[in-house]
């Protein structure tokens, strides 16, 4: 297939303490957020100055791609600067036709997946005469995803004393259980068995025989709805009363060190180990290594090499091209 131009496409984030409540109010549009709420998690961003780590992250990206990628490169966020149908009104400017994008998150689910398909469509919408934009495929197994994980686990895991076999806990964003179900075709909840394969791939390679386990972080919804459990902290809690000493976790649900881990995994699940008596390293994400750089390349190559088979993969959970009309919905809408 033909593309004259890649799209980055990721979250945005604010990038001063001006920006924090604007940004915030763009995510949550809609969805009924208190104004308390809003500036509790506005805290979280304050207490790093105000500046969400993602947006610089992407321009490290985009400067690891420029050398790799013959067309020309542009970037769109979904709710900060530089904002989605503002790339999509330069691309038409520039005379782009088609486009291929490539997302910042590995995985399917509404959040993850289907909601980026939806912006897109949003944001051409917006702008008459708009280039095609087809987005690249779910990534979660592709060695160039797995394989800096792994290496970070390895990392983490010599920081740690040694004194007692280590726990691998990895990480994701926890979502609704109901969308969960909705991430797949016919309810097939993807995002955990995917999430579950790239937690299985990266413990095989980095620590062979450690125990593992994958636990959530980051619920945001209101108590009463279900969502995919245990929250980290809790899982510490419990690993340490079964008398595990020693932890590594691995956020194997991002791509680079969002805000969220930061702050859920840095400071927050950091101070539970810290009084639980847990010996406690973070490991790293791929953020623009050199490994999924190339790997970004890959998934354009699969797309743009007429009549190409090749498919970088590690694991068993399908993947495909163009998304079902039922995979991915929201919950709502399942």
């Amino acid at each position: 297939m033909a593309y004259d131009a890649f799209l980055l496409l990721s979250f945005g984030g604010p990038e001063g303490q001006d920006d924090v409540l604007p940004f915030l109010e763009n995510v949550t549009r809609g969805r009924g957020i208190p104004r308390e709420r809003l500036e509790a998690v506005a805290g979280h961003y304050r207490h790093f100055g105000g500046v969400s780590p993602i947006n610089a992250q992407c321009r490290e990206l985009l400067d690891a791609l420029r050398p790799r990628l013959d067309l020309p490169i542009y970037w769109g966020n979904r709710n900060w600067h530089p904002m989605l149908a503002d790339t999509v009104r330069q691309m038409r400017d520039d005379g782009v036709r088609h486009a291929i994008a490539f997302v910042t998150s590995a995985y399917g689910s509404y959040s993850s997946c289907r909601q980026y398909l939806d912006d897109i469509d949003r944001a051409r919408a917006e702008v008459p005469g708009a280039p095609v934009i087809d987005k690249i495929r779910h990534y979660h197994d592709h060695p160039g995803f797995i394989e800096p994980h792994a290496d970070a686990v390895r990392a983490a895991l010599a920081t740690l004393p040694g004194k007692a076999p280590a726990r691998l806990v990895f990480t994701a964003h926890s979502i609704p259980a109901a969308m969960n179900a909705a991430s797949g075709p016919g309810g097939t909840g993807r995002y955990h068995a995917q999430l579950r394969e790239a937690a299985a791939l990266v413990a095989e390679r980095a620590a062979p025989g450690l125990a593992w386990d994958l636990v959530w972080q980051s619920r945001s919804g209101p108590p009463q709805v279900p969502w995919l459990e245990p929250d980290i902290n809790d899982h510490l809690e419990a690993l340490a009363g079964d008398g595990v000493a020693e932890v590594v976790v691995s956020p194997v649900g991002f791509v680079s060190d969002h805000l969220e881990v930061l702050w859920d995994l840095d400071e927050e699940a950091a101070a539970t180990a810290a009084r639980l008596g847990l010996a406690y390293a973070r490991a790293g994400t791929p953020g623009a290594d050199p490994r999924f750089a190339d790997m970004v390349r890959e998934l354009v190559d699969e797309r743009v090499i007429a009549h190409s088979n090749v498919r970088h993969a590690l694991g068993a959970v399908p993947t495909w091209d163009f998304c079902p009309a039922d995979c991915c919905v929201s919950p709502k809408r399942a």
